[in-house]
């Protein structure tokens, strides 16, 4: 009889022992692809028993959230929807997250370690935390200035601080309201539906995710790396670049816009967009060196993030020589985001070199204690700094003389860029019109905001697109709000 019982014990034992196997199984090694199952309903239910953790912009939420009295209870609500959509994007119980509420969607939700106590312990726990808040670096009134100056044009504006790389507006336009998307039903996938059929596309968010040809823009790059290579030494000396330039290789003969640019000084064709000038610079440096300048500058980096994705900017690596012509004044297949081509602006007025961007600040609990900061981190050298100052005299000379007259503030030092790119089958598409540049308040030790702004204007004549008259204005106005921005916190 005893020897049943033993062999009974010891059965049971070894169930006992499977079960607690199996559940270690489940609990361990499984947790996470059941959770992340779709007909997992407790996972999106506790996701969305708690309010949502906000984004906030000099302090204040741009992000809340609304009690439902439903299932999914707590829905993301947003302030000044179209202003800040393209920092926010969206946060949907149906169509999910984009932008900072993805990049961050942990720490919003409620579910990172990071929020825990003991941060080393946080992924033990079984309870979800109170959602964390996300501090942006945007300042309200630049993002505000950005947005009303393309007044729902097609377009972007990208403004950093050159010394931090710390992202102060950005903005797509036009924009949309992602609240619209935040709930369940019919009605959200109808705006879903709709916005993603309008031909002006709002949800894109031009300023990181699309590339343009940068046009003259690109000519900043071009110079810095002729400059670096001491192909030009001196800007002020004729080029003996002919008016037009014929491509090499080629019986393209490639024109200028602008008048007096044969034999034109680097100073000259900066000021007023000479393209024979920069387009023979280019082949002069060569492939293997501009393709070295353009990645310094950022150029060819699928990993940059901000922390939300950046489509990377693209200089082709293997071309022929005409093509490299166009390519160094941003034609070609050269392409661009208006991210980008702030951190070219943001390089020259840094002395360059280029700052990583960023758009978080800082991230804290519910509570408001501290969890992580984002500390600045040098991107890379994009030149020299004897470079960088002539490029700064450069474009300055381009505002105060040149092409660029509509960007100027009294009383600050401001330099810039002008393009206007062309595009379409036989560049017939309306052109899009770029500026570049940078402002230093007088007597500040260095620039205080770096801007770059793209405007595709489909409405407009071809022959009135420029980016002195269509771009320059609206960096002005996002730079005047930096400035102003700046000797508040001077008065302070």
């Amino acid at each position: 009889m005893t020897t049943y019982i033993r062999r009974a014990a010891a059965l049971c034992l070894v169930l006992l022992v499977a079960l607690l196997v199996n559940a270690a199984r489940v609990q361990v090694f499984q947790a996470d692809r059941l959770g992340a199952d779709p007909a997992n309903r407790r996972t999106v239910l506790a996701r969305y028993a708690e309010p949502r953790g906000d984004i906030l912009v000099e302090g204040r939420p741009v992000t809340g959230s609304a009690d439902t009295g439903e299932l999914l209870r707590h829905e993301r609500t947003y302030t000044d929807g179209p202003l800040y959509a393209p920092v926010t994007g969206h946060a949907s119980q149906t169509y999910g997250t984009s932008l900072v509420e993805a990049a961050e969607d942990a720490v919003l939700s409620g579910t990172s370690p990071r929020l825990a106590g003991l941060p080393l312990l946080g992924g033990l726990g079984t309870g979800r935390r109170p959602g964390g808040h996300v501090a942006t670096t945007v300042r309200a009134a630049l993002q505000r200035a950005a947005y009303e100056g393309l007044a729902g044009r097609r377009g972007a504006v990208v403004a950093l601080e050159p010394a931090s790389g710390r992202v102060l507006a950005l903005v797509s336009s036009p924009s949309y309201d992602p609240g619209v998307l935040s709930g369940t039903g019919p009605g959200v996938a109808a705006a879903w539906a709709r916005l993603n059929a309008a031909p002006d596309r709002p949800m894109l968010n031009r300023a990181l995710r699309e590339t343009y040809p940068p046009g003259s823009t690109f000519k900043i790059v071009t110079a810095a790396a002729a400059l670096d290579a001491g192909i030009v030494t001196d800007v002020h000396a004729p080029s003996g670049a002919p008016d037009p330039y014929r491509l090499p290789g080629t019986r393209t003969l490639l024109p200028n816009e602008a008048e007096g640019c044969g034999d034109a000084s680097l100073a000259y064709a900066i000021r007023w967009s000479c393209n024979t000038v920069l387009a023979r610079l280019g082949v002069e440096v060569g492939l293997s060196r501009m393709v070295r300048a353009a990645r310094a500058f950022g150029f060819n980096d699928p990993d940059l993030r901000v922390p939300s994705r950046v489509a990377p900017s693209r200089f082709d690596t293997d071309m022929s020589p005409d093509r490299l012509a166009l390519s160094a004044i941003g034609q070609y297949d050269t392409r661009a985001t208006p991210l980008q081509m702030a951190m070219v602006a943001a390089a020259v007025a840094g002395g360059g070199e280029v700052a990583h961007p960023y758009l978080v600040d800082s991230v804290t609990t519910a509570g408001g204690g501290l969890v992580g900061r984002t500390l600045r981190r040098t991107y890379a050298r994009a030149m020299s700094p004897s470079t960088a100052r002539t490029l700064r005299e450069l474009m300055v000379d381009v505002v105060e003389r040149g092409s660029g007259s509509k960007a100027g503030i009294p009383g600050a030092e401001v330099g810039g860029k002008t393009g206007t790119a062309q595009h379409g089958v036989g560049n017939q598409g309306t052109p899009y019109a770029w500026f570049i540049g940078w402002a230093r308040a007088a007597g500040a030790p260095r620039p205080a905001v770096a801007v770059a702004v793209v405007v595709e204007d489909a409405t407009a004549r071809r022959e009135e697109i420029s980016g002195g008259g269509s771009a320059a204005p609206i960096a002005r106005a996002v730079m005047e709000a930096a400035l102003a921005a700046e000797r508040a916190r001077g008065a302070d």
